[in-house]
């Protein structure tokens, strides 16, 4: 939803979205909803007090004083991810549909990161790109490192944020292994500047749960594939 900014905008783009595909009056036995948002932060499990899940958030994000805060854990990997969910959506879903699940899309894309270099003794980076935003997951020793996501425009803010978050954690673009996935490709101006700075660059090749329309939208939505 690329023009939404507004909680009420997108509210009205996902009610448009299920009453004009037939597919989605059906009863479905179990429906999850995922936020794709930069509203988020990752706080160590044993460090986590959900009495204070506004106080980790407003360091990095703009929040509100009302806004209703959630959180996934990954009880494995020791990790909270606390968010924003938007409670208009909530609702929406609620009378729609009833009881369903919601995450944050960095709590699905860590849960099969983490568990795919949990063995892992070398560094990592997997870039996730949407739209108009990328998530940067940093891992070394299978342990993460950096999990954040950045907005960009052209091809050169995509860079700089990468090329700026691996001279941080000191990584050599020359060798450390790449992995991209989500909306990308081949003839995308975004991997041909990657591939300009980085060496070691292939595509993620994720394990589909169901198949996706190849005239959707989503067809290269790496999270839908995911969902738990």
């Amino acid at each position: 939803m690329e023009h939404s900014t507004t909680p009420e905008e997108l509210l009205s783009e996902v009610e448009s979205i299920i009453s004009d595909n037939q597919i989605l009056q059906e009863q479905f036995s179990e429906v999850s909803v995922i936020y794709s948002t930069q509203l988020y932060t990752l706080v160590p499990l044993p460090l986590f007090d959900e009495s204070k899940t506004s106080e980790y958030l407003k360091f990095n994000s703009k929040i509100l004083a009302n806004d209703y805060m959630a959180h996934d854990v990954l009880e494995e990997h020791d990790l909270v991810v606390v968010y924003v969910p938007l409670m208009n959506i909530n609702n929406y879903f609620f009378e729609k549909f009833g009881a369903f699940n919601y995450y944050h899309s960095s709590t699905i894309l860590l849960k099969t990161i983490l568990q795919r270099e949990k063995f892992s003794l070398t560094p990592k980076i997997y870039l996730h790109f949407q739209k108009n935003s990328f998530d940067c997951i940093i891992l070394k020793n299978g342990k993460l490192e950096l999990c954040n996501s950045y907005p960009f425009v052209t091809p050169d803010d995509f860079i700089y944020y990468t090329l700026f978050c691996m001279e941080q954690l000191e990584l050599n673009p020359e060798t450390v292994p790449l992995e991209l996935f989500g909306d990308i490709d081949e003839n995308d101006e975004n991997y041909k500047m990657a591939y300009t700075y980085i060496r070691n660059i292939k595509f993620f090749e994720g394990q589909s749960q169901f198949a996706i329309d190849s005239e959707s939208p989503f067809k290269r939505s790496f999270i839908l594939n995911l969902i738990p």
